[in-house]
């Protein structure tokens, strides 16, 4: 059986949609036999600074979080869009943690060649070959978002493509569109089950 490692990004970690959602994929892991390693941003006691790089070292905390993924094979983020990006806490926590060389490191395609210094390729490091999942909320309907669907730039494509794919991660993610304060139990139920069902794919 798997670790996973879940870094849930949402404010309301009691009793939001996403809550929900960190809750029936808890649940339905651990029926199955996977240990759960969760990590509720917003509560937890010592914050990570705002993203700068010239923090050199990286904060004790940001280590302890690498520690943590090094024992786990699967990696989930919960949060919700914002602006076409997951909120601030989960991209500070990806821009902290997600970061060179742990995760990834550049190889150049002629080394030691001043002409080539600018060309190279990213090589995975301490999650390679591991399971990453993003599952993000969206306010709007699909159609809101649909205009950008061709695009890197929202979330779960520049998750994918941009951060995963450098740190050699395999990827799922789960969207859920039309997120409102009234939601129908049909419709609330019918995510669940999709959540449920992303929890026994593993």
């Amino acid at each position: 059986m798997s670790k996973i490692f879940i870094a849930f990004g949402h404010h309301n970690t009691k009793n939001s949609f996403n809550a929900a959602i960190r809750d029936t994929f808890i649940d339905e892991v651990k029926k199955i036999g996977h240990d759960v390693d969760l990590v509720n941003l917003f509560d937890e006691k010592e914050q990570l600074p705002f993203y700068n790089q010239n923090i050199n070292p990286p904060p004790k905390l940001v280590i302890d979080y690498r520690k943590r993924l090094e024992k786990c094979e699967v990696m989930m983020l919960i949060g919700s869009c914002h602006n076409l990006r997951l909120n601030s806490i989960l991209e500070n926590w990806i821009d902290w943690v997600l970061h060179p060389k742990w995760f990834f490191s550049y190889r150049s395609l002629v080394p030691g060649n001043k002409f080539f210094k600018n060309y190279g390729y990213p090589v995975a490091g301490a999650m390679k070959g591991k399971l990453g999942i993003v599952s993000i909320s969206y306010g709007g309907p699909m159609v809101s978002y649909w205009n950008f669907s061709f695009f890197d730039n929202i979330p779960f494509r520049r998750i994918k493509k941009s951060v995963f794919q450098l740190g050699g991660l395999k990827t799922k993610y789960i969207r859920f569109y039309s997120v409102l304060p009234e939601m129908k139990k049909n419709v609330f139920d019918n995510h669940m089950e999709r959540v449920r069902k992303l929890a026994r794919s593993l």
